[in-house]
């Protein structure tokens, strides 16, 4: 940090709750700083306050979330003292943010150029032709491929990390001089975060920009961090250096998140018995498009002769960026989409080809748990009633099914007496303990984890690792484990099958493949990872 004055000072901040919530205050009596060409991250699980500060500071909570202590002081001017004109001024000027997910922050009708020059429409007196100008100048500062061309894209057109270069670039627009990034990088491939973070630490050095970075990934923090703030349920725990937070942490609470981060070092794993395969996957192609209805169009291969086998009790771990193919090979094991060719065996029996209703018998053998359990659980009901669902419709009486679902709580960690809630009544990470509830209530042979994991905590990760890694060993279960986070594939896989572009580039025990990569693309992957070389406490 500079010795000038800070670019942002919160000083003594409490945020009142409306009546009825969980605890009175979102953030109670909350200090630190940030300083020009400083990145300050503020850490700690869902509910610590995190986001609470940082939409506050922009003045975007709710009305019912009200600042009622304190100050927030931007460049010597008191946020909390402005009006809605004055902040809606600082806004861009002063002040911008970078959301999580870039697709609901843009217009999906509007033109990203477009969108990046109302920026300057409403702030500055530049001419039309010196905005659109701006506009291109500051496309091509945050590294966008053939920016003159993209300036008339959509949305929709770009990829994930383009389109969070186009925020971050829109954020930059008017120089200021705090920028707040929420979770920027949580849904990105490692090549794609490891370019975003290298991006905001230049931008940050070249226009002396103070970063607020709000992450739950300490692998980023580890590679971006000057200070770090850590939060439990809105309190400031613990704050410093980022190497007296995660090599010395003093508060039990950043030791317990800091000895959550899972290793880059392969756990070991158990020998496997491979005389009792339960899937095995051959020759599987998935191609999109090639006949139109008036002309040919364009053939996407999104899976080119993919061959896999998994072994009861064993976890084959699937990695590789957005667009390899990870997840559409997942959705035809599942028989949610149907393989254009190719044979997939579960228990013997292929199932890639066969009719909706000759699938129907071997549904319960092979089941999957998603990304966001809020959209896996039906809101109109009880999570006891979404577990014993599957088993019913197979033919098991209500009695032994709701018996099923009760025992099955309390190996996920839950109380059987929560079967009566409703899923908006249970934190993300609870959520995931029921899908897996009712994953296994139907008794499979394989379990697919599609990036199960990406969206928790590091805390309630680590939980969630365990309880897959138990319920894998309890039942004899083969599991398919999808993700982008090479962290957690060390952890929980004995076997690592790397893909790029529908194809698989590299397969094998997953500590040799870290330690000694063959491919090229492999390779890429492995040294993209945050904080790879970081040796956090444990």
């Amino acid at each position: 940090m500079t010795g000038s004055a800070p670019v942002l000072e919160i000083r003594n901040l409490s945020v009142a709750l409306p009546k009825g919530a969980d605890r009175p205050f979102a953030v109670e009596d909350i200090s630190f700083t940030v300083g020009a060409k400083e990145i300050v991250c503020v850490v700690g699980e869902s509910g610590s306050g995190k986001s609470v500060t940082a939409f506050t500071t922009m003045g975007l909570n709710p009305k019912e979330v009200k600042a009622v202590k304190g100050e927030i002081v931007l460049q010597g001017e008191d946020l909390l003292k402005k009006s809605v004109a004055e902040m809606r001024r600082l806004r861009g000027e002063k002040m911008a943010m970078i959301f999580q997910e870039p697709m609901t922050a843009l217009n999906p009708v509007i033109k990203v150029g477009e969108q990046i020059r109302e920026m300057l429409e409403i702030h500055t007196d530049l001419s039309l032709a010196d905005q659109k100008a701006r506009v291109l100048e500051v496309m091509e500062d945050v590294s966008l491929p053939d920016h003159v061309k993209m300036y008339d894209s959509y949305p929709h057109q770009l990829s994930g990390g383009q389109r969070q270069r186009i925020m971050i670039a829109m954020a930059l627009a008017l120089e200021p001089g705090l920028l707040i990034a929420d979770e920027p990088t949580t849904a990105l491939d490692v090549t794609t975060q490891a370019q975003i973070l290298e991006l905001i630490k230049d931008i940050q050095h070249r226009h002396g920009t103070g970063v607020l970075f709000i992450t739950h990934d300490f692998g980023v923090v580890a590679e971006i961090a000057d200070r770090i703030v850590v939060m439990q349920k809105g309190k400031v725990v613990e704050q410093g250096t980022r190497d007296e937070i995660l090599l010395r942490p003093q508060h039990p609470y950043t030791r317990m998140l800091i000895g959550s981060v899972p290793s880059m070092e392969p756990s070991h794993r158990a020998e496997i018995d491979k005389a009792s395969p339960a899937l095995i996957a051959q020759g599987v192609n998935k191609t999109y498009g090639g006949l139109g209805l008036f002309k040919k169009t364009r053939e996407v291969h999104a899976n080119k002769d993919v061959n896999l086998v998994v072994h009861r009790r064993e976890t084959l771990g699937v990695v590789g960026e957005s667009g390899s193919g990870k997840s559409t090979l997942a959705r035809c094991i599942v028989r949610l989409q149907d393989p254009t060719s190719g044979h997939i065996e579960v228990e013997g029996a292929d199932i890639a080809r066969i009719s909706e209703s000759a699938m129907r018998p071997h549904r319960r053998d092979i089941q999957i748990v998603f990304q966001d359990p809020y959209r896996s659980l039906n809101p109109r009901r009880t999570v006891g009633q979404s577990i014993v669902e599957g088993p019913m419709n197979f033919g098991v009486p209500e009695a032994e099914a709701e018996a099923r679902a009760k025992e099955l709580m309390e190996i996920v960690g839950l109380s059987a007496e929560a079967l009566d809630r409703f899923p908006h009544q249970f934190s993300g990470g609870q959520r995931q303990r029921i899908c897996i509830a009712r994953a296994l209530a139907m008794q499979p042979k394989v379990l697919i984890a599609d990036e199960a994991v990406s969206a928790l905590d590091v805390s309630v990760q680590a939980q969630v690792l365990d309880l897959l890694d138990d319920v894998r060993e309890r039942y004899d279960l083969a599991m398919l484990f999808i993700t982008h986070d090479l962290r957690v594939a060390a952890q929980i896989c004995d076997r690592i099958m790397v893909m790029q572009n529908g194809v698989v580039v590299e397969e094998g025990e997953t500590a040799k493949v870290y330690a000694d990569p063959q491919h090229e693309y492999t390779r890429s992957l492995l040294a993209a990872a945050p904080g790879r070389d970081v040796a956090f406490a444990k």
